[in-house]
């Protein structure tokens, strides 16, 4: 049903990155609100067909599901069962949602932001292009009450399959954008590191976005007087941040798949020929991810109300969560399954 496809795959062509200088703010660790501890050694992992759960999204009658780099959606139900197969986007699905009237939304890095009815199997491209031109890598959504679908574009240099490539440029070239049901599209806001994980508080009046290449978590406003200003509500994170969801009681839930890179933090203020230097070099020696499983919820204004971690030895490189049906649902860009865990539950 799916075609095998890796988001790592070297047949697609290596980009070349114009590296850009940019000061890290100093990692003070795991300390504080941060600090290290063991809240999610004992999640449950439920295997899928397929490699790299990128997301997770639960519907409101029992579904939950992810998208895997083959370019298949599959699905399950919350209380458990058999994993069965949804659609194949064939492309690579990272973010999902759920539309209201029940359709996924699906962010698809190769094909552009898609409709999919699970119960017909048609997939429908809603976004194929922004400004002209095919958007690279579609990331993470939300969608509001009146149907318009608020998205992240990382970068317009590369895209997900060598996404490290990004990371180490920092060319500041990623998107938060706003797709309207009468089918236009419209950026709202650009120039930003590696844009990424996009949620909708409860009210419809803002919007809480990452930037995995600067380490923080901003606000937009929609609505009021600060319709359209933005300000960084969480920065110098120990981790990086990737797809955000809305979760129950003010809360907004993080996924860090790594903690922060000494190496890359060092790599970022020199001169960029070195940058060159060492991407040209094999994968195996260029800033590498940290095992552990990683997650915060967090409030509108960035304040830590839940800090979850463990090691990453049972599962590790989280890059979506969701709270729902007494759970938290957790997936992955690198492990071939998603994963749960009871929610709520004191914090240690």
């Amino acid at each position: 049903m799916t075609r095998d496809r890796s988001c790592h795959s070297g047949s697609v062509p290596k980009p070349k990155i114009a590296p850009q200088r940019w000061q890290p703010p100093k990692d003070r660790g795991l300390v504080g609100a941060f600090q290290q501890n063991a809240a999610l050694a004992d999640v449950s992992v439920i295997p899928i067909p397929g490699n790299g759960p990128e997301d997770i999204a639960v519907s409101a009658d029992g579904w939950v599901y992810t998208g895997v780099t083959q370019g298949g959606l599959w699905r399950t139900r919350v209380e458990g069962g058999p994993v069965e197969f949804v659609a194949e986007t064939r492309g690579r699905p990272l973010g999902i949602e759920v539309h209201p009237d029940g359709d996924l939304i699906v962010c698809d890095a190769d094909m552009g932001l898609l409709r999919v009815n699970p119960a017909t199997k048609k997939v429908s491209v809603l976004v194929q292009q922004i400004l002209g031109r095919k958007p690279l890598f579609i990331n993470n959504c939300c969608v509001a009450a009146d149907g318009s679908i608020y998205f992240t574009d990382s970068s317009t240099t590369t895209g997900v399959h060598h996404f490290k490539a990004d990371l180490l440029e920092h060319g500041r070239s990623g998107r938060l954008l706003r797709w309207r049901p009468d089918g236009t599209t419209e950026v709202l806001l650009d120039g930003l590191s590696f844009a990424n994980g996009v949620a909708l508080d409860e009210s419809g009046d803002f919007l809480i976005f990452a930037e995995t290449g600067a380490y923080r978590v901003s606000r937009f406003w929609l609505t009021g007087p600060s319709a359209g200003a933005h300000e960084v509500v969480l920065e110098n994170l120990p981790g990086l941040p990737d797809n955000i969801s809305t979760g129950s009681d003010g809360v907004f839930w993080v996924a860090l798949p790594s903690y922060r890179n000494a190496l890359l933090d060092t790599l970022l203020p020199k001169p960029g020929w070195i940058r060159k230097a060492i991407w040209a070099l094999p994968e195996a020696v260029q800033p590498e991810a940290t095992r552990c499983t990683f997650v915060l919820g967090i409030t509108a204004d960035g304040q830590v109300r839940h800090n979850l971690q463990a090691d990453g030895s049972r599962y590790h490189y989280v890059t979506g969560v969701r709270e729902a049906a007494g759970s938290l649902w957790l997936g992955s860009l690198v492990e071939n399954a998603i994963a749960r865990v009871p929610w709520p539950q004191p914090t240690l």
